[in-house]
């Protein structure tokens, strides 16, 4: 293969990169432009390019690629065709008829996602597109560009936690011009006087602190989880998936210090009663200061979901603090819930869930104004008013067999903007489940603190 310079020599003869004074989208005044879309214009450079890219990158990492709409899409499916890796397509925006995707193509929740981009200035599109892929369960650890202009993009995007990848870079490209007579010695020092004083890294929104949200929060359930969360600088909400009820006491005493909330199937204990049950259990709440949350995951019309609450062998109205709920119902069919918080399930973990985009964007017209929601089940943030509650946390790696998915606690609450971290076998399942808690509840509570204090 030529060598990098030389292939940047064909590149540029395409007229990839212009010296002037050029407006850029940001307003800025730039002594150059960057516009990689020619590439796409010449197959051959296009398949020399997918192999210099490829060439940088730890292949057995990925399971798939998706290139930033839109200039990255041809160089992306060069990639995918060099590779045989799969390749999957993010639109602009979704489809406003049809199946509604923001993503196409065939992926598995999960898998690894390799992100393409031409050129890298502030990494903003970056970002969102990253935000928008995990939102349908894809991880994303890598991204690869073409060009760094330099601007702070890159690095800020490494501070997220991301391996960023780039071909050239705007102080590369430019000693490459000047060895060859394409620019002289003022041309350079203009360039790099342009690029040290316009580091451009937007501003992403200031995460709110928990006695922020305290301040703003109406409903009264709302501001309890987030007086304990302060109080006992914890916030981890601890799954208690058990058969029995001396499991499932015996488990909420060894973890209820260091917890906001126990989260409960109740309808899942074989020697359910409610005086053996539930009145030791509201004890334990009182005794280690806890929320009870039952994980009902209601889902049906209005009636039927007041005789679920209220009624039968379970009685959940009288015992349960918190209740989660999925909206398929509509708003109505959630105004039964008017004494406990609800926690609207608006995304899942597991894989092949159908709560697409579309679901989403309709799920959240009800999440943001009916009054019993104090927050939702997701994998991003949602808005600075509902508070998020992320399942599928685990410091393991991966998954299960049964199509449950992990993430790290650092990882949810810095790119998701979790609030609360929902921690089930990682918990339970441990030789030691009270030491266990308190490791969950210190490396939430430390990755909640790195957020604010930035």
């Amino acid at each position: 293969m030529e060598s990098k310079k030389e292939f940047f020599l064909e590149c540029y003869k395409l007229g990839i990169i212009k010296f002037g004074r050029f407006t850029l989208k940001s307003g800025i005044e730039s002594p150059f432009y960057v516009d990689l879309r020619p590439l796409a214009s010449d197959p051959k450079i296009l398949k020399k390019l997918a192999d210099y890219l490829l060439e940088m990158l730890p292949l057995d990492n990925f399971d798939i690629i998706c290139g930033v709409p839109y200039a990255a899409l041809p160089m992306a499916t060069a990639m995918s065709l060099q590779s045989y890796i799969p390749l999957i397509i993010k639109r602009k925006e979704a489809k406003s008829y049809g199946t509604k995707k923001l993503i196409e193509g065939i992926y598995e929740k999960g898998q690894n996602c390799l992100l393409v981009e031409d050129v890298i200035t502030s990494g903003k599109s970056l970002v969102e597109t990253i935000d928008e892929v995990e939102n349908e369960g894809i991880k994303v650890s890598d991204i690869v560009v073409v060009l760094d202009r330099q601007q702070g993009g890159k690095e800020k995007l490494e501070a997220k936690g991301y391996k960023v990848h780039s071909l050239f870079n705007i102080s590369e490209v430019v000693e490459i011009l000047r060895e060859e007579n394409h620019i002289d010695e003022a041309e350079v020092a203009r360039i790099q006087d342009f690029v040290n004083g316009n580091q451009v890294v937007f501003e992403e929104k200031k995460r709110l602190s928990y006695e922020q949200k305290l301040q703003a929060a109406e409903h009264s359930f709302a501001k309890k989880i987030l007086e304990i969360a302060i109080e006992k600088r914890s916030n981890l909400i601890a799954s208690a998936d058990f058969i029995s009820t001396k499991e499932l006491l015996d488990f909420a005493d060894m973890v209820g210090p260091h917890i906001v909330a126990l989260k409960t199937h109740i309808d899942i204990l074989n020697d359910f009663d409610a005086d053996s049950t539930i009145l030791p259990l509201k004890d334990l709440a009182t005794k280690h200061n806890f929320l009870l949350m039952e994980d009902r995951k209601f889902a049906d019309i209005g009636n039927t979901q007041e005789l679920q609450f209220s009624y039968g062998t379970y009685k959940i109205s009288n015992w349960a603090d918190l209740v989660t709920s999925h909206v398929i119902g509509g708003s109505k069919s959630l105004d039964c819930f008017m004494s406990v918080g609800v926690v609207a399930i608006l995304g899942m973990s597991s894989e092949g869930t159908l709560t697409d985009s579309h679901y989403r964007e309709e799920a959240l017209k009800i999440i943001e104004t009916h009054p019993s929601i104090i927050g939702c089940v997701a994998q991003n943030q949602i808005s600075d008013q509902l508070l998020l509650f992320t399942p599928g946390v685990n410091l393991a790696k991966g998954g299960d067999d049964k199509g449950q998915q992990y993430n790290s606690p650092e990882h949810v609450i810095r790119n998701y903007g979790t609030d609360f971290i929902i921690v089930g076998r990682g918990i339970y399942k441990a030789d030691e489940p009270e030491q266990e808690a308190l490791r969950y509840k210190n490396e939430g509570w430390q990755a909640y603190q790195d957020c604010v204090s930035k």
